[in-house]
């Protein structure tokens, strides 16, 4: 274990650490910022259209999801670009693995919010 803060300093400072990451991705991230208020508009929408508590899960699940997918490949991509600014290989296939999650997590919701949506609706 390495030496540093415990307990409940720990936790704060991380915490911390955490807001200051969200606050990142907001300033720099013009596509987090995008996801954000999309968030904003599916989360009130998903608790009119759950029909069950099941469904709210995985309605808001796969919200969050796209943007925990977003966080990860804005940090891959700022590390990739911190290393150099050189073409190279591995840090074009690190940056688009990195969309590709994004990718898989938008058609997630999409299919999510399709499949919940007709089986209310039809």
């Amino acid at each position: 274990m390495k030496p540093g803060k415990t307990g409940f300093t720990r936790v704060a400072h991380a915490f911390g650490y955490s807001l200051q990451g969200i606050n990142a991705a907001w300033k720099h991230e013009a596509s987090f910022r995008q996801e954000i208020w999309m968030a904003a508009v599916l989360l009130p929408l998903a608790v009119w259209l759950a029909t069950s508590h099941i469904e709210l899960i995985l309605l808001v699940a796969s919200v969050f999801w796209v943007i925990i997918a977003e966080l990860i490949n804005s940090s891959v991509e700022a590390v990739v670009d911190r290393t150099g600014s050189e073409v190279h290989e591995l840090s074009g296939r690190a940056k688009d693995i990195g969309s590709a999650v994004v990718l898989f997590s938008l058609i997630l919701l999409a299919l999510v919010w399709g499949i919940i949506a007709c089986h209310r609706f039809f």
